[in-house]
């Protein structure tokens, strides 16, 4: 495609327009690990894979640097599939297509996949490079990231040999991270029986959609809008008033990203009519006026349907209906030591129907072990209330911030001495790795940081061309100036 081939640094572009080429959903990585192990193979780098699909490519010292600590570059080959409603993608074979708006790279109404391609992208570059100063370095390349983090979970002691790790997975220019939260998923199934349709019924869709969406940690504390939130207000208020039946009910897709489209087939009684729509009209009204700073782009729609050939049964309607207006989402506790640092929230992320079960999937986050599972028993309790079936998953654990870090000091010299301005050293509400890592391999010193991205997880990502660079330019600057063995 060649449409970054005039950004500079030029092979870092050139290789993550390459990896922009190669399908990678979580879960479905062996393209791209494919692709890896032939490249390694390329360039004669040794390369060894451990049973969960991690891939830990490595290059010896350069002259001069055999006396430097080794260092570990890693980040994640999988990506979040989203793409906008009515965009033909295939994420198992159709390649990303990126393009550059003012002075962003974007994709074509699709997730870019910059998280983590771009780190992915410079580890490469500096595989294949042969005029950078760097010791003994290890590149290691996790699966499953985004999903379960199990490329992290199953990482085999002794698949590393390093002690130094450059996390190359955060989305701030400037900003360098030493902490990240624990999280946890917990996952509702709520039974239901289908139902024959009432006579004398309307059917209609109701869409919520044009909502931003973007990442449950980064972007939880920015007044974005839930779509199922939204759609389950109007649907709470029509059954009280119209006696409104749920034919189907669906929004929202993976655990870690706040749910940007809801729909709902439902049906109501002829006479109720002309007051729904009205309802719809002003309650819609209300709710776009109250996020329409955080929320431009919110469509609320009703339009006339195909009558469905069943309905929800009416009790597990009703009980659903109050459960997802009830379950918390977004922020729920400020850190008390970290300056504007979200410490507990929880993400209604999607909700959709089996043939006899309605599923709800929900993320909770904190950088406290005892936070994270005490939003989730508040989770499981509205819906144990509502009398379905709560599971949690194994979660994964915090990254305790290091402020004493060697290679925080390094690294933070390093920015101060190319860009001459102080970064900011903080913790990130998102899950990161290096929790899993740093548990994995215990005296792991740590850093993460990345170039600027803005609606990760979503259609909406955008990598900030400008900052790139810089990130390029700190990654060789740390290399240079690892610590001496």
């Amino acid at each position: 495609m060649k449409v970054l081939k005039e950004l500079k640094p030029h092979r870092l572009w050139e290789l993550f327009e390459e990896i922009c080429q190669v399908p990678r959903p979580s879960k479905k990585e062996e393209k791209i690990l494919a692709y890896l192990k032939a490249f390694a193979d390329k360039h004669q780098l040794a390369c060894k894979e451990d049973k969960a699909g991690n891939l830990n490519i490595s290059k010896p010292a350069t002259p001069g640097y055999e006396n430097h600590k080794s260092i570990v570059l890693q980040s994640h080959v999988d990506m979040v599939c989203e793409k906008n409603e009515g965009v033909e993608h295939d994420f198992d074979n159709d390649p990303i297509r990126p393009r550059i708006v003012d002075g962003w790279v974007k994709a074509e109404g699709t997730t870019l996949g910059a998280d983590n391609g771009i780190g992915v992208a410079a580890q490469l570059a500096i595989l294949e490079a042969t005029d950078i100063d760097h010791g003994p370095i290890e590149c290691l390349f996790t699966v499953d990231e985004e999903t379960g983090l199990t490329g992290a979970f199953n990482l085999e002691p002794g698949f590393l040999e390093s002690r130094i790790l450059l996390n190359l997975d955060s989305e701030d220019d400037g900003e360098l991270f030493i902490g990240c939260a624990g999280g946890i998923d917990t996952l509702v199934t709520l039974p239901y029986e289908k139902v024959n349709l009432e006579p004398d019924h309307l059917a209609y869709t109701i869409a919520v959609t044009g909502l931003r969406g973007g990442h449950s940690g980064d972007d939880i504390n920015k007044g974005r809008g839930n779509a199922i939130k939204i759609l389950t207000r109007l649907l709470w208020n029509a059954e009280k008033m119209f006696e409104l039946r749920i034919a189907e009910i669906k929004g929202g897709n993976l655990h870690n990203a706040i749910a940007r489209e809801a729909f709902a087939t439902i049906t109501i009684p002829r006479r109720h009519e002309k007051a729904l729509k009205e309802l719809v009209e002003s309650l819609g009204l209300e709710i776009r006026d109250a996020v329409k700073v955080n929320e431009p782009g919110l469509s609320i729609n009703i339009k006339d349907s195909l009558m469905p050939e069943t309905l929800i049964d009416y009790s597990s309607q009703h009980k659903l209906l109050n459960a997802l207006y009830a379950c918390p989402h977004g922020v729920m506790a400020m850190s008390p030591d970290i300056p504007n640092l979200v410490e507990t929230s929880t993400n209604l992320a999607s909700v959709k129907m089996s043939a006899n079960e309605v599923i709800v999937v929900t993320s909770q986050r904190s950088s406290l072990d005892t936070g994270k599972h005490d939003i989730a028993a508040m989770v499981a309790a509205v819906f144990q209330l509502a009398g379905a079936k709560v599971k949690h998953g194994d979660g994964y654990p915090g990254w305790e911030p290091n402020v004493d870090s060697p290679i925080l000091a390094i690294t933070k010299k390093a920015y101060q001495d190319l860009f001459k301005e102080e970064p900011k050293v903080l913790a990130i509400h998102a899950g990161l790795e290096c929790g899993i890592i740093g548990e994995k391999y215990p005296g792991m010193d740590m850093i993460s940081y990345g170039p600027t991205m803005r609606g990760a997880h979503s259609p909406d990502e955008a990598l900030e061309i400008s900052t790139v660079e810089k990130f390029w330019d700190l990654t060789l600057e740390v290399l240079k100036n690892a610590p001496k063995a």
